[in-house]
């Protein structure tokens, strides 16, 4: 496997980026402590499955889409499948594709894709993704400009892997779950949430299975690491600055390995076919959807 990494270095933190393998990433890393520490699950550096970067953006839509496609103004689209062992479309198709990278900053850089029907799927857009190392954490931001003629349900979102140690928590507000059976695509919404899948009153890394799609989330989130002292705060500032607890996070927790994902997301799994659409937004050609996320890094206190 032959991908090249482009690396930025900047306040103390090192973040390496992988264009030409879905313009994902390949490692972020902070000094704390007299060394290195890994802020997501680092890439092996070999291995072509995207499930194995740090961190990869989801679009234009994330997680699954059910029943072959989606319907928009009554027209079918079809989407085909697109990752070997899965039935369903999942993820979008720009983790798919290579970007271009350039480096407008010393502290900056930015990957950029034109997407026109990949695999025959229905989207043509362009999509930017720019990284911003700063004093205390990383900025990230994605961009996505619909560039078809007809208007299509466009999402957004981020795949991170983070490190999992016996100690590792993950603390957040959330008011409800999509319950799923083991495709998994939801089955129904409760706001009685499994006490062991209660990150309200902060859960542990390891755990019971979780593959679901929170609702009602506030918009931000902390991963603490107390064997290594360090805390990292995730914020999602367009649900921030709504205020009214309506965002969506999912949560990924094997029940065995090195790693889980805590995903910042703009919709639901299969929003497509859930009543209303929920987190959906339809653009029409030039209208762009945009997902901001900070991270920010600090001692912890736990």
């Amino acid at each position: 496997m032959q991908a090249d990494i482009v690396w930025l270095e900047h306040a103390g933190q090192r973040l390496g980026l992988l264009p030409t393998l879905g313009g994902g990433v390949a490692a972020w890393q902070t000094w704390h402590a007299d060394t290195w520490h890994d802020l997501w699950r680092p890439w092996d550096g070999a291995t072509p499955d995207r499930y194995t970067l740090a961190n990869f953006a989801m679009l234009p839509w994330t997680n699954r889409i059910s029943r072959g496609g989606f319907e928009q103004a009554g027209h079918f689209h079809p989407v085909a499948p697109n990752r070997a062992g899965e039935p369903y479309p999942i993820h979008g198709d720009g983790w798919l594709q290579a970007w271009q990278a350039d480096r407008p900053r010393v502290s900056t850089l930015r990957l950029s894709l034109e997407s026109k029907h990949h695999d025959g799927n229905p989207y043509h857009y362009r999509a930017e993704q720019v990284f911003t190392l700063l004093e205390g954490g990383l900025d990230q931001s994605i961009h996505i400009t619909h560039l078809g003629a007809e208007p299509l349900p466009y999402g957004t979102g981020l795949h991170p892997y983070f490190p999992r140690t016996p100690g590792t928590r993950i603390t957040t507000s959330v008011k409800g779950v999509w319950l799923s059976g083991s495709d998994p695509l939801p089955t129904g919404h409760t706001e009685a949430i499994p006490a062991d899948w209660d990150f309200n009153r902060g859960a542990p890394a390891q755990g019971s299975f979780v593959d679901n799609c929170y609702t009602g989330w506030s918009g931000e989130a902390h991963i603490d690491w107390p064997e290594h002292g360090l805390r990292l705060t995730m914020r999602d500032l367009a649900t921030l600055r709504r205020g009214r607890d309506d965002g969506y996070c999912l949560m990924y927790r094997p029940p065995a390995g090195n790693a889980f994902c805590f995903e910042p997301v703009t919709h639901p799994i299969d929003a497509f076919h859930l009543p209303g659409r929920p987190g959906l937004r339809v653009l029409s050609a030039g209208e762009t959807l945009s997902l901001d996320v900070q991270w920010r890094v600090e001692k912890s206190t736990r």
